[in-house]
């Protein structure tokens, strides 16, 4: 069911996995089950037992947040019910197993994923049910490379999430909610060698070789697993350059002698200087930019045209939302010069 709907290019397949979600075949329980949806991390994508608390049944009926899944045409209500009913019964994971080395069927963040934010947690799927004692912080590591992408000259740095398998036994995570994560490449190992491996149910080890493609191995059992994906939050150097020079720092508008509103965007320093802290022309009680608050923002009200008066930039097309998006995120990070 899953396969021809939602396991598509572009969508929840290897190559893309949409809201960090494989639903192919092998993959779809390991990311499924007891897992936190992106979407809402305080609900499991499915929670055995209860579907109308599950997730995946909220999104394909379109009472969660945000588009009904798959886009396009929703499910026929018969499919939802043979889901609905698989969550009640348990959601059992009833696939044949073959016995053979473990892989690791999907990864999120995907392979070289470039992140501007920082993930919320790490969570690996594995092709059969793992034996919880040979997942912790000596099998799961996630090391940062120490600013220079090179894992090879001794300046990387451990980051210590906490591991858990949780009620899916066929997934691992590593919670990063208490870790500050800097701006860096970091890699993302699941051991499969002698002296320290991951093991599934009947002690066989992982075959963790990544080729680029999912599931990993070479088909031998023993390996490490190691991907890396980068995380580089947007800074107000780039947001300069992207927006406001050659949009609002333009003639007649906010820069020069008299720049509109008050509000010079010449330059990063003279735009931060503008912005951080300061209270907005058109109202006083709201500051133009204020740290950690972008809803708050006068900025981004003008922006996304929530304010009072025109919405900028004045006389010209709204900016894109993904340059939008990523003025939210500087001053969510705190607006740093």
């Amino acid at each position: 069911m899953f396969t021809p709907d939602c396991a598509t290019a572009g969508c929840h397949s290897a190559g893309s996995t949409a809201g960090g979600l494989n639903l192919e075949d092998a993959a779809s329980y390991a990311m499924l089950v007891d897992v936190p949806s992106n979407g809402d991390p305080a609900i499991d994508r499915v929670e055995p037992g209860v579907s109308d608390g599950s997730y995946l049944i909220q999104k394909l009926e379109g009472t969660a947040g945000g588009q009904q899944m798959p886009p396009g045409a929703p499910l026929p209500q018969a499919e939802i019910d043979v889901i609905r009913q698989w969550i009640s019964d348990g959601a059992i994971d009833d696939r044949v197993v073959v016995l053979a080395p473990i892989n690791v069927v999907s990864i999120s963040p995907a392979p070289s994923a470039a992140l501007t934010a920082p993930p919320a947690n790490i969570v690996a799927g594995f092709s059969r049910d793992l034996n919880q004692t040979t997942l912790d912080g000596t099998t799961f590591l996630l090391t940062a490379s120490g600013g220079d992408g090179d894992f090879t000259d001794g300046d990387e740095v451990a980051i210590n999430g906490v591991v858990s398998v949780g009620g899916n036994a066929a997934s691992a995570m590593m919670d990063l909610s208490a870790v500050q994560l800097n701006d860096d490449t970091y890699r993302i190992s699941l051991l499969g060698n002698a002296t320290d491996t991951i093991l599934d149910l009947d002690g066989n080890m992982l075959d963790g070789e990544y080729f680029g493609a999912l599931p990993s191995g070479n088909g031998i059992a023993g390996g490490d697993f190691n991907v890396e994906f980068t995380l580089m939050r947007p800074t107000l150097d780039q947001i300069q350059a992207a927006v406001f020079t050659p949009t609002c720092a333009t003639s007649n508008c906010h820069t020069g002698a008299n720049p509109a509103g008050g509000l010079d965007l010449t330059d990063a320093a003279t735009s931060h200087a503008a912005l951080f802290n300061v209270a907005s022309n058109g109202d006083p009680g709201i500051l133009r930019v204020a740290p950690g608050l972008p809803d708050d923002s006068y900025l981004v009200q003008k922006l996304e045209g929530t304010a009072g008066g025109a919405r900028m930039p004045l006389g010209g097309a709204p900016l894109d939302q993904a340059e939008i998006d990523a003025i939210r995120l500087w001053i969510t990070n705190g607006a740093l010069p």
